[in-house]
């Protein structure tokens, strides 16, 4: 068992019905440790009177309490520094019981309306907001056989102090009685030698005395002639002192009078100043109001500064794109030049031309003729086809009334129904292909009449340009288009008719001389992305430079544009 803290303190007592009163309690708090047959540490917590022994009140905390008490009043502590955070809030409750306002209180309540039964007792701090409780424990009112028990503890306690007492009084007699005999034979001993002390203190005494008498007699006589030379010393200083303060106070006078003028000099000074100082703090408010609008002003013009640096870099950015731009322009000035000189050379080249040029149309319009002829075959193979459709919807009816017809059979026919359903859906789906063959067939015979009839318009047109317009350029673009369109026909009839295989391999040469057309229809793509190189059968002959020039058509899949390239003379856009 260890005591680690035993003190009486000031406790607030509180019981039901009752008014609240202050008791000096005693608070022991005490750590026992068992080792048998399980090594575990409690803490005792007890309250006693010292004026009332009958007073007690227990509390045991193990490991296991702590730790449900740990729970319900949320301490931050483990239970082996509980001990010393507990007596730590006993010391400040005990520090601050003898102030006014105390702030740490402790409580001790009861419900009954004697100190019966079980106590709470808490240590409370107060502030000028609540009462915080930092520790509440609710202790137990200790029994007969605990009271005899603690009674028997504090008389064998008291017995053992009083045996320590009376053996510490023995002590004390003896050692008194020592010294007290020690005293008495020293107090002899020393009147003895006071009283030889005090007749050679007479006799000094009285030697000194007439000796002091004699010194006495001649220090006044010499104090009294240095008295009246100090008087004659004084009176002089006297008189040397007056007519000096009378030169001073007349200086003093004069100086004060200079002082006077001075002063009235510095106060209309200082009203002068104060006057001034008010205009300049007027001045100094309205400087400050111009200061911060100018500081507005300076952060606006900020602003108007950083709005104009952006607009700057963008101006910036656009002159330097529009630099860009010039150069392109001027690049394909250029360009532009050169191929203007090149078409001056073309155009040369074209009148030559024209003569072969009308011979080709002449030859073309043959062409058309016989692709007239083929329109109309195909118009009639249509006429063909949709009298096959009508046949085929024929069957198709039938087909559905047998259906109708076979569905009133026994089961045994169910075999024969499916085999007639599935060829139901074969000849449905046969039927839906060649519905859309026969949409696409007319699509591209709608396709073909109108194409032809833009070549015709388009030959009628040349012919008038040929023989109205004298330019060359004109010429040579009307005379490309209408090969172009002319031969477009052929390829669209040759793809429709599977004949396009027939073509002679000397027609395909490389994809640099060749002339990429707009339009061609994308069946020909369908057909393994085909490309049909045709060389047209002219060749111009050009006598005098002794040239010889080949214009090749490619048709390709390309529908913006077309370009005709003439090899070794030109490529232009048309």
């Amino acid at each position: 068992m260890e005591e680690l803290f035993s003190k009486a303190l000031q406790v607030n007592v509180r019981c039901r019905d009752c008014e609240e009163r202050k008791a000096n309690i005693r608070v022991t708090i005490e750590l026992q440790l068992t080792t048998s047959p399980v090594h575990k540490r409690d803490l005792l917590v007890r309250l006693t009177d010292d004026l009332d022994p009958y007073f007690l009140f227990n509390l045991s905390i193990s490991e296991e309490d702590f730790q449900s008490l740990k729970v319900q009043q949320g301490l931050l502590i483990d239970f082996a520094s509980f001990p010393q955070k507990f007596i730590d809030l006993l010391n400040l409750c005990y520090s601050e019981q003898e102030s006014d306002n105390p702030r740490f209180l402790l409580h001790l309540s009861c419900q009954s309306p004697v100190l019966e039964g079980p106590a709470n007792f808490s240590v409370v701090e107060t502030n000028a907001f609540k009462h915080l409780n930092h520790l509440s424990l609710r202790l137990i009112q200790g029994s007969d056989k605990e009271i005899k028990d603690y009674l028997a503890v504090c008389l064998s306690a008291l017995k053992v102090e009083k045996q320590a007492l009376e053996t510490k009084l023995k002590k004390t007699e003896d050692d008194l009685s020592r010294q007290l005999s020690y005293a008495q034979q020293t107090l002899s001993e020393k009147t003895k030698e006071l009283d030889k002390l005090r007749s050679e203190w007479t006799n000094q005494t009285s030697s000194l005395s007439s000796r002091h008498s004699q010194e006495l007699q001649l220090e006044r006589e010499k104090a009294v002639e240095v008295q009246s030379r100090l008087q004659q010393q004084t009176e002089q200083l006297r008189v040397d002192l007056e007519s000096a303060h009378k030169k001073s106070n007349q200086q003093l006078h004069s100086r004060l009078t200079e002082l006077e003028a001075s002063c009235r000099e510095l106060t209309e000074r200082k009203y002068k100043n104060e006057s001034a100082i008010r205009d300049l703090k007027i001045k100094l408010v309205g400087a400050e109001e111009e200061c911060q609008r100018s500081k507005q002003q300076v952060l606006s013009l900020r602003r108007e500064n950083s709005t104009l640096d952006t607009e700057v870099h963008e101006k910036e950015r656009l002159v330097s794109q529009l630099q860009m731009r010039v150069a392109v322009l001027e690049q394909e000035i250029k360009d532009k030049e050169q191929l203007m000189r090149r078409t001056k050379e073309v155009l040369e080249a074209t009148q030559q031309q024209k003569e072969s040029v009308e011979e080709n149309a002449e030859s073309k319009e043959l062409q058309i003729r016989k692709l007239e002829a083929t329109v109309k075959s195909l118009s009639e193979e249509l006429i063909k086809a949709n009298g096959i459709i009508k046949k085929l919807q024929g069957e198709v009816r039938g087909l559905v009334g047998k259906i109708k017809v076979k569905n009133t059979v026994t089961v045994s026919q169910e075999k024969i129904l499916q085999e007639t359903s599935e060829k139901l859906k074969n000849t449905e789906k046969d039927l839906q292909s060649a519905q859309q063959q026969i949409i696409t067939k007319d699509e591209q015979v709608s396709k073909l009449k109108e194409q032809l009839e833009i070549t015709v318009n388009q030959l009628n047109e040349s012919r008038e340009v040929l023989k109205t317009n004298e330019n060359g350029e004109d010429f040579f673009k009307h005379a490309v288009w209408y090969v172009h369109f002319v031969f477009k026909c052929m390829c669209f009839l040759l793809v429709l008719r599977g004949d396009y295989a027939g073509l002679d391999s000397k027609y395909f040469e490389r994809r640099d001389d060749s002339i990429p057309i707009y339009g061609l229809s994308s069946n020909l793509v369908h057909r393994g992305n085909l490309i049909i190189f045709y060389n047209e059968l002219h060749n111009i002959q050009h006598k005098q430079q002794s040239r010889e020039y080949h214009v090749t058509v490619t048709f390709l899949h390309y529908p913006d544009f077309f370009i005709v390239y003439m090899r070794g003379v030109l490529a232009f856009k048309v």
